[in-house]
Protein backbone atom coordinates (compact mmCIF):
# COMPACT_ATOMS: atom_id res chain seq x y z
CA UNK A 1 0.00 0.00 0.00
CA UNK A 2 1.41 3.39 -1.03
CA UNK A 3 1.79 5.83 1.86
CA UNK A 4 1.75 9.54 1.06
CA UNK A 5 2.12 12.31 3.64
CA UNK A 6 1.93 16.00 2.74
CA UNK A 7 2.19 15.01 -0.91
CA UNK A 8 5.42 13.08 -0.24
CA UNK A 9 5.47 9.41 -1.15
CA UNK A 10 7.18 7.25 1.45
CA UNK A 11 9.68 4.83 -0.14
CA UNK A 12 8.29 1.30 -0.02
CA UNK A 13 11.06 -0.89 -1.38
CA UNK A 14 12.03 -3.89 0.73
CA UNK A 15 15.16 -2.08 1.85
CA UNK A 16 13.30 1.07 2.84
CA UNK A 17 10.61 -0.87 4.64
CA UNK A 18 13.14 -2.95 6.55
CA UNK A 19 15.08 0.17 7.52
CA UNK A 20 11.96 1.83 8.90
CA UNK A 21 10.98 -1.30 10.82
CA UNK A 22 14.50 -1.60 12.23
CA UNK A 23 14.56 1.97 13.52
CA UNK A 24 11.02 1.69 14.86
CA UNK A 25 11.76 -1.56 16.68
CA UNK A 26 15.27 -0.86 18.01
CA UNK A 27 15.21 2.82 19.00
CA UNK A 28 12.20 4.55 20.55
CA UNK A 29 9.13 6.54 19.43
CA UNK A 30 10.96 9.87 19.82
CA UNK A 31 13.74 8.88 17.40
CA UNK A 32 11.41 7.09 15.00
CA UNK A 33 8.90 9.91 14.61
CA UNK A 34 11.64 12.55 14.46
CA UNK A 35 13.50 10.59 11.78
CA UNK A 36 10.44 10.22 9.60
CA UNK A 37 9.71 13.94 9.98
CA UNK A 38 13.28 14.68 8.92
CA UNK A 39 12.68 12.76 5.70
CA UNK A 40 9.38 14.51 5.05
CA UNK A 41 10.61 18.00 5.88
CA UNK A 42 13.86 17.36 4.00
CA UNK A 43 11.88 16.39 0.92
CA UNK A 44 9.60 19.41 1.20
CA UNK A 45 12.55 21.75 1.78
CA UNK A 46 14.30 20.26 -1.26
CA UNK A 47 11.52 21.59 -3.43
CA UNK A 48 11.98 25.06 -1.97
CA UNK A 49 15.76 24.78 -2.38
CA UNK A 50 15.49 23.58 -5.97
CA UNK A 51 17.36 20.33 -5.40
CA UNK A 52 16.38 16.76 -6.24
CA UNK A 53 17.81 14.21 -3.79
CA UNK A 54 17.59 10.47 -4.34
CA UNK A 55 14.43 9.67 -2.39
CA UNK A 56 15.48 6.28 -1.06
CA UNK A 57 18.95 7.39 0.03
CA UNK A 58 17.44 10.42 1.76
CA UNK A 59 14.97 8.14 3.55
CA UNK A 60 17.76 5.90 4.82
CA UNK A 61 19.86 8.88 5.92
CA UNK A 62 16.92 10.39 7.77
CA UNK A 63 15.98 7.12 9.46
CA UNK A 64 19.46 6.42 10.79
CA UNK A 65 20.71 9.95 11.46
CA UNK A 66 20.07 9.88 15.23
CA UNK A 67 20.40 6.15 15.84
CA UNK A 68 23.77 6.71 17.53
CA UNK A 69 22.05 8.51 20.40
CA UNK A 70 20.55 5.30 21.78
CA UNK A 71 21.44 1.66 22.43
CA UNK A 72 22.23 -0.64 20.73
CA UNK A 73 23.94 1.83 18.37
CA UNK A 74 25.35 4.26 20.93
CA UNK A 75 29.04 3.94 21.68
CA UNK A 76 31.46 5.93 23.82
CA UNK A 77 34.50 6.32 21.56
CA UNK A 78 33.37 8.71 18.83
CA UNK A 79 30.79 11.38 18.02
CA UNK A 80 27.23 10.14 17.93
CA UNK A 81 26.94 11.28 14.32
CA UNK A 82 29.65 8.77 13.40
CA UNK A 83 27.94 5.95 15.30
CA UNK A 84 24.78 6.76 13.34
CA UNK A 85 26.60 7.00 10.02
CA UNK A 86 28.50 3.75 10.58
CA UNK A 87 25.26 1.96 11.42
CA UNK A 88 23.63 3.19 8.22
CA UNK A 89 26.63 2.16 6.12
CA UNK A 90 26.60 -1.35 7.62
CA UNK A 91 22.89 -1.63 6.86
CA UNK A 92 23.35 -0.50 3.27
CA UNK A 93 26.17 -2.98 2.68
CA UNK A 94 23.83 -5.85 3.51
CA UNK A 95 21.67 -4.66 0.61
CA UNK A 96 24.57 -4.46 -1.83
CA UNK A 97 24.54 -0.72 -2.45
CA UNK A 98 27.59 0.75 -4.10
CA UNK A 99 30.34 2.39 -2.08
CA UNK A 100 29.43 5.72 -3.68
CA UNK A 101 25.80 5.47 -2.55
CA UNK A 102 26.79 4.37 0.94
CA UNK A 103 29.28 7.22 1.16
CA UNK A 104 26.59 9.77 0.35
CA UNK A 105 24.36 8.46 3.13
CA UNK A 106 27.29 8.22 5.55
CA UNK A 107 28.30 11.81 4.84
CA UNK A 108 24.73 13.08 5.11
CA UNK A 109 24.48 11.64 8.60
CA UNK A 110 28.00 12.54 9.72
CA UNK A 111 27.50 16.21 8.76
CA UNK A 112 23.88 16.73 9.76
CA UNK A 113 24.83 18.88 12.78
CA UNK A 114 27.37 20.93 10.81
CA UNK A 115 25.96 24.29 9.65
CA UNK A 116 26.21 25.45 6.02
CA UNK A 117 28.64 22.86 4.62
CA UNK A 118 26.02 20.23 3.65
CA UNK A 119 24.24 22.69 1.38
CA UNK A 120 27.28 22.74 -0.92
CA UNK A 121 27.25 18.97 -1.31
CA UNK A 122 25.13 16.18 -2.80
CA UNK A 123 21.35 16.86 -2.62
CA UNK A 124 20.89 13.93 -0.21
CA UNK A 125 23.39 15.51 2.16
CA UNK A 126 21.78 18.94 1.85
CA UNK A 127 18.24 17.61 2.25
CA UNK A 128 19.11 15.60 5.35
CA UNK A 129 20.45 18.70 7.08
CA UNK A 130 17.49 20.76 5.87
CA UNK A 131 15.08 18.24 7.40
CA UNK A 132 16.97 18.18 10.68
CA UNK A 133 17.19 21.95 10.89
CA UNK A 134 13.47 22.31 10.19
CA UNK A 135 12.36 19.78 12.80
CA UNK A 136 14.85 20.55 15.56
CA UNK A 137 15.59 24.25 15.08
CA UNK A 138 12.50 25.44 13.24
CA UNK A 139 14.62 26.88 10.44
CA UNK A 140 12.86 27.73 7.16
CA UNK A 141 9.44 26.76 8.49
CA UNK A 142 8.13 29.71 6.51
CA UNK A 143 9.20 27.91 3.33
CA UNK A 144 6.53 25.29 3.96
CA UNK A 145 2.77 25.61 3.66
CA UNK A 146 0.87 25.27 6.93
CA UNK A 147 -1.18 22.41 5.52
CA UNK A 148 2.07 20.53 4.77
CA UNK A 149 3.33 21.04 8.31
CA UNK A 150 -0.03 19.96 9.71
CA UNK A 151 -0.10 16.84 7.55
CA UNK A 152 3.36 15.77 8.70
CA UNK A 153 2.73 16.38 12.39
CA UNK A 154 -0.66 14.67 12.26
CA UNK A 155 1.06 11.39 11.38
CA UNK A 156 4.24 12.03 13.34
CA UNK A 157 3.30 14.34 16.22
CA UNK A 158 5.89 16.21 18.26
CA UNK A 159 4.39 16.80 21.73
CA UNK A 160 7.07 18.04 24.14
CA UNK A 161 9.61 17.39 21.40
CA UNK A 162 11.95 20.23 22.34
CA UNK A 163 12.48 18.92 25.85
CA UNK A 164 12.57 15.26 24.87
CA UNK A 165 15.13 15.65 22.09
CA UNK A 166 17.36 17.74 24.37
CA UNK A 167 17.17 14.98 26.98
CA UNK A 168 18.02 12.40 24.33
CA UNK A 169 21.02 14.48 23.27
CA UNK A 170 22.23 14.82 26.87
CA UNK A 171 21.93 11.07 27.49
CA UNK A 172 23.61 10.35 24.17
CA UNK A 173 26.64 12.55 24.88
CA UNK A 174 27.24 12.30 28.62
CA UNK A 175 29.37 9.15 28.48
CA UNK A 176 31.59 10.63 25.75
CA UNK A 177 31.84 14.33 26.59
CA UNK A 178 35.18 14.77 24.84
CA UNK A 179 33.58 13.97 21.50
CA UNK A 180 31.52 17.15 21.67
CA UNK A 181 34.59 19.36 21.21
CA UNK A 182 34.05 21.79 18.35
CA UNK A 183 30.40 20.87 17.88
CA UNK A 184 27.00 22.20 18.88
CA UNK A 185 26.68 19.13 21.09
CA UNK A 186 28.86 20.77 23.74
CA UNK A 187 26.06 23.29 24.30
CA UNK A 188 23.76 20.48 25.41
CA UNK A 189 26.16 19.12 28.01
CA UNK A 190 26.89 22.61 29.32
CA UNK A 191 23.16 23.07 29.94
CA UNK A 192 22.32 19.65 31.36
CA UNK A 193 25.41 18.01 32.90
CA UNK A 194 26.63 19.54 36.18
CA UNK A 195 30.36 20.14 36.23
CA UNK A 196 30.84 19.81 32.49
CA UNK A 197 33.35 22.25 31.04
CA UNK A 198 33.74 22.45 27.31
CA UNK A 199 37.18 22.20 25.75
CA UNK A 200 38.27 25.70 24.76
CA UNK A 201 39.73 25.91 21.25
CA UNK A 202 41.88 28.91 22.16
CA UNK A 203 43.34 27.02 25.13
CA UNK A 204 44.11 24.04 22.89
CA UNK A 205 46.14 26.28 20.59
CA UNK A 206 47.91 28.16 23.38
CA UNK A 207 48.78 24.96 25.26
CA UNK A 208 49.83 22.93 22.25
CA UNK A 209 53.18 21.11 22.03
CA UNK A 210 54.74 23.95 19.99
CA UNK A 211 57.44 25.68 22.01
CA UNK A 212 56.57 29.25 21.13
Amino acid sequence: MIETIAGVRIPDSRMATEAAELIRDTTNPLIYHHSRRVFLFGTLQSRALGIDPDTELLYIAALFHDSGLVPPYRGTEQRFELDSADTARSFLKTWGLSDAESDVVWTAIALHTTPEVPYKMDPVIAATTAGVETDVLGLRLDSLAQNEIDAVTAVHPRPNFKNEILQAFAEGFQERPGTTFGTVNADVLEHFVPGFHRIDFVDVIKNSAWSE
